[in-house]
């Protein structure tokens, strides 16, 4: 773990790795996650753990060290950056199907997966003209930050991604094209199942940024990066820049979409009731709810508690 992280310590982590009995191993992990403090969404599946979790360097620490005793999580993937105040409202380990949903049984990361590319050595990829570049991120994230010349499927969940994937395979990498692909994502975990997808569809010079974008804006310095713009993350932060500096993006509470100043200034947005984005996707009795959710949060914040339904994005998709 970095020595400057603090006051809060901010975790991205994940694992492939098969997870017998979800359940046992649930138990423990919460148990010691609330002991120590640390709050976050921690996911399990049969294929692995996946999550961000908050809490001092030294609690972190010891939640860590209790993964990597878990079965073929020594080689934990990890990546830490500091928040002012503690992100998240509370302590979440759930049991899914799958640590990141893409909904394609049959691809399995352990087995086969892309190249991994290091951050120093990912802009002479991206630069290289016979290089197709993915966004594999929801169309919300790129919204707000993407590598030069990458595209954007503009895909709503990544489990959209197979399908886009298929319908413009032969426009990506028919014959005649370039085969060779790279993918990135926030942390790392969606480029290892979709480069697995990609090399299931015979797509063989796969590769992806090792640690994702965040590794990226940590190591790159920012007048040698070809990042524009900002990362979102899934945390109240809301987004970050390079060295892992908090963004400038608000969280819109109804929709939960980022929201920068020219949105703020929009008619449509109102703090924690509606924005540009989703203001028309939402009726006057939703919006009615949502401004009395906000006045009761204030009103908890006021006080020194937390609103038991506050709001923030409770899924990880690094």
């Amino acid at each position: 773990m970095r020595d400057d992280i603090g006051p809060v310590c901010v975790t991205a982590l994940y694992r492939f790795t098969p997870i017998e009995d979800c359940g046992a191993v649930r138990g423990p992990l919460e148990q010691l996650c609330r002991t120590e403090g640390v709050k976050g969404t921690l996911l399990l599946a049969s294929e692995g753990i996946n999550g961000t979790i908050a809490g001092t360097p030294d609690a972190i620490g010891r939640v860590l060290a209790h993964i990597r005793d878990l079965p073929g999580c020594t080689d934990l993937n990890v990546k830490f950056s500091a928040a002012a105040t503690m992100p998240f409202h509370r302590m979440k380990v759930r049991i899914k199907r799958e640590i990141v949903t893409m909904g394609e049984p049959n691809i399995d990361p352990l087995s086969s997966v892309g190249t991994y590319v290091a951050p120093e050595d990912w802009n002479a990829l991206i630069s290289d003209p016979d290089t197709i570049v993915i966004d594999t991120r929801n169309d919300y994230e790129v919204a707000i930050g993407s590598f030069t010349g990458s595209i954007n499927p503009r895909t709503a969940a990544f489990r959209d991604f197979p399908a886009w994937f298929r319908s413009r395979r032969e426009q990506l990498v028919g014959e005649g094209r370039a085969t060779k692909v790279a993918m990135y994502c926030t942390g790392g975990i969606r480029c290892e199942k979709s480069t697995a997808f990609l090399k299931e569809q015979g797509v063989e010079e796969v590769f992806h940024l090792k640690g994702g974008i965040l590794k990226y804006l940590e190591t790159v310095p920012e007048e040698e990066s070809l990042w524009q713009g900002e990362c979102f993350v899934f945390d109240q932060r809301v987004a970050i820049g390079h060295g892992l500096k908090p963004g400038t993006h608000a969280l819109c509470s109804a929709c939960r979409r980022p929201v920068n100043a020219e949105a703020a200034a929009s008619p449509h947005y109102e703090a924690g009731v509606s924005c540009p984005s989703c203001y028309n996707e939402r009726t006057d009795e939703q919006r009615a709810r949502y401004r009395e959710r906000h006045r009761q949060e204030a009103l908890a914040a006021a006080q020194g508690r937390d609103h038991i339904g506050a709001r923030f994005p409770a899924k990880t998709g690094a």
